[in-house]
């Protein structure tokens, strides 16, 4: 088994090494998909522990021997993010564990972000009701930009946001898909692909980054309308969900 704990968090190493034999049995779940997020107490600090699933043979072995699994990108991201201002929860530790010398189960700890609201709630609210909110995460969007961080997981669930005093705050989490490197006016749009809202607040989003950013308004919003009718056009097609929302008014 092989952990990385951030030094400023070497109190947790018991907590830490014990992870793996405590996962299944204890903590509180979050959320359970492919992988799982649970929520730990303990002493007076909340720990937030993804677990990733075991991935399929010819993955473990490009985790083993050519990239770094997804828990230790995951917390090199977050020193990564921290270091350029960019809020996400602190990384804390990561955990990878072998079976016949390949990756097997992996582990990302970090501080637990109790930001009540996430972007998902653009798809219940028109523009008119979300516009300071949207106005306010197309700067925050801008800002990661600007300092060459393009989130490939861009998504309503992975935006935290809290209001605090008039002001908005945003967190980021499931970072560890991302790129690093200069951001332009089509990588940008780009990136709005995965969010949820109607085109009104989508093409209002791509053009309040185009004012931001000094881009040409009008291509921009071309740019981000089609690349999101794109994508929730397949999504909605592998998924037969019925999440028409996403490309509709």
């Amino acid at each position: 088994m092989k952990i990385i704990i951030n030094p400023a968090y070497g109190h947790l190493a018991s907590f830490i090494e014990s992870i793996p034999d405590i996962y299944d049995k204890e903590g509180a779940s979050i959320y359970k998909d492919r992988n799982q997020l649970k929520v730990f107490e303990v002493g007076n600090e909340k720990i937030a522990v993804k677990s990733f699933r075991i991935p399929i043979f010819f993955n473990r072995i490009a985790y083993t021997c050519f990239r770094p699994s997804k828990a230790k990108r995951s917390y090199k991201y977050a020193l990564i993010l921290i270091e350029k201002q960019i809020n996400t929860p602190k990384p804390i530790a990561c955990i990878e564990r072998k079976q016949n010398g390949l990756l097997a189960d992996s582990y990302y700890v970090s501080t637990y972000n109790d930001y009540p609201g996430t972007l998902r709630e653009l798809r219940y609210h028109p523009l008119e009701e979300t516009r300071d909110l949207v106005s306010a995460f197309i700067r925050f969007t801008v800002d990661i930009h600007e300092k060459e961080v393009f989130p490939l997981d861009y998504s309503p669930g992975n935006i935290l946001y809290e209001k605090v005093g008039g002001e908005y705050h945003f967190c980021l989490l499931d970072i560890n898909r991302m790129q690093f490197k200069p951001v332009d006016m089509e990588t940008g749009a780009y990136g709005l692909r995965r969010l949820w809202g109607s085109e009104e607040t989508i093409a209002f989003m791509a053009v309040e980054y185009a004012k931001i950013r000094k881009f040409d308004e009008k291509k921009c919003e071309e740019l981000a309308l089609k690349y999101h009718r794109t994508f929730w056009e397949k999504y909605t097609r592998k998924h037969d969900s019925g999440e028409q929302f996403a490309v509709s008014p």
